[in-house]
């Protein structure tokens, strides 16, 4: 089968390359001439463990290409993808469905056979209506159908995500939609994925619920985490006895300074705009956003308090240990480590960062943040060190070189990856979340 990818970005990307990993014949379409060129060149436009091999490996068999002609792309496509960026739009929060739509007319005006156009991208209810709405105001003459099928990648881990999945949601309207789109996922089937077939406004919220319900299992366990400080609990075992219970998982109970990435701050907040023009609040879901966004800096403010409090904390240094939202990623969308900095620069604070991945994108959005070519450099007279992202080059440090180059010996542990009993016998001024 031949696959046609539209926007080569993180979801694009990734998806056409397992695709072709699969089997089919897979192009990924960009109007972003200078990706294009560095794609076909094997340079990666994101960082995704795996990525770059398997995208060389699928170009040299020749089943995966890349090209910015979307007419020549889609020629003879069973299967046409709209996989490009739905970011919130500025003003409301609404998603923005610019480019959707763009694709969408583009794709109707160049469709040269019967198609299955589907709607990768993250979308609110009803998207899908508009886009077979602008597909026949193209006065297209080929059959096609509109399908929802949303994505479920965790960045960092994105490849064994889609290659192993704990579901396929389709929303298909009609037999085309469904017929096309069980070949297209025939290999998975066969390794016995379960597949959902719904309808196509179901999938489009299917995906949003799901990311909501992930936020609030997060910001939950995060009020936990505060609450265990106040009462002397510990917060990893509280999340441990709930996560034993089946009803509740043990996944995405780990406290830390908030959610970010590419996912879920702008689709909570999507959803809220969509029960808004439906009438039909989501109280909890306002909840989650709210207490998400005060967090962050909430937890700049945790390290102004390691630091003797903000009115002690002008011209002192602190390393911020880790930058992008989670590790195993480069991307910086929404990363508390923003709000952090922000809170600590405000304060009069010096901030200088090490991330193994993430600096190169972080530099524009912390322009008064030192970016260190390595750890130790960040640590040195610094008066308190700051653990931002759990990167597994942050969970050995050499804890006699950070005394050694340390003015203090204080850290702030924001991802609890260190023991703090080990810490303070080690002689360390040590904090953490929801641990005394």
């Amino acid at each position: 089968m031949k696959i046609a990818m539209v926007g080569s970005g993180y979801v694009g990307l990734v998806s056409g390359a397992c695709f072709a990993d699969f089997g089919h014949e897979v192009v990924c379409i960009d109007k972003d001439d200078s990706k294009i060129a560095r794609l076909k060149d094997g340079i990666m436009p994101i960082y995704e463990p795996g990525l770059d091999s398997l995208v060389a490996s699928n170009v040299a068999a020749g089943r995966l290409s890349f090209t910015t002609d979307l007419a020549a792309g889609i020629d003879g496509a069973q299967a046409i993808f709209i996989a490009v960026g739905t970011p919130s739009r500025r003003g409301d929060g609404h998603a923005d469905l610019t480019f959707v739509y763009e694709v969408a007319r583009e794709v109707g005006e160049h469709l040269a056979n019967e198609a299955v156009i589907v709607t990768k991208s993250t979308v609110p209810v009803g998207t899908g209506d508009e886009v077979e709405r602008i597909i026949k105001d193209t006065g297209t003459a080929h059959s096609f159908a509109v399908v929802s099928n949303p994505e479920f990648l965790r960045e960092g881990a994105a490849i064994g995500d889609f290659k192993r999945p704990d579901r396929i949601v389709i929303g298909a309207e009609d037999d085309l939609g469904r017929e096309i789109m069980r070949e297209v996922y025939r290999p998975l089937f066969l390794n016995e994925s379960p597949i959902l077939f719904v309808g196509r406004r179901t999938s489009e919220l299917i995906k949003y619920a799901a990311n909501a319900f992930l936020a609030t299992k997060i910001t939950f366990i995060n009020e936990m985490a505060d609450l265990c400080e106040k009462v002397g609990a510990n917060v990893q075992d509280v999340a441990r006895g709930i996560g034993m219970d089946n009803r509740i998982g043990s996944k995405f109970l780990n406290a830390g300074p908030g959610y970010g990435g590419s996912c879920f701050p702008k689709d909570t907040l999507a959803l809220l705009k969509t029960a808004e023009d439906y009438d039909s609040p989501t109280r909890i879901v306002e909840a989650v956003v709210k207490t998400n966004e005060s967090r962050k800096r909430a937890m700049g403010r945790k390290v102004l308090d390691a630091l003797g409090g903000a009115e002690n904390a002008r011209g002192k240094k602190v390393a911020m240990l880790g930058l992008t939202f989670k590790p195993n990623t480069d991307d910086m969308r929404d990363s508390p480590a923003i709000a952090i900095a922000q809170t600590l620069g405000d304060a009069g604070v010096e901030v200088a960062a090490f991330d193994p991945e993430g600096m190169e994108i972080a530099s524009p959005l912390m322009p008064n943040v030192i970016m260190c070519e390595e750890p130790y450099a960040a640590i040195k007279d610094a008066d308190a060190v700051a653990i931002v992202t759990e990167w597994d080059a942050f969970r050995a440090l050499d804890l006699g070189r950070v005394k050694e180059l340390a003015k203090a010996p204080v850290i702030v542990d924001l991802r609890n990856i260190y023991n703090p009993d080990d810490m303070r016998s080690a002689g360390f001024d040590y904090s953490s979340i929801g641990r005394n």
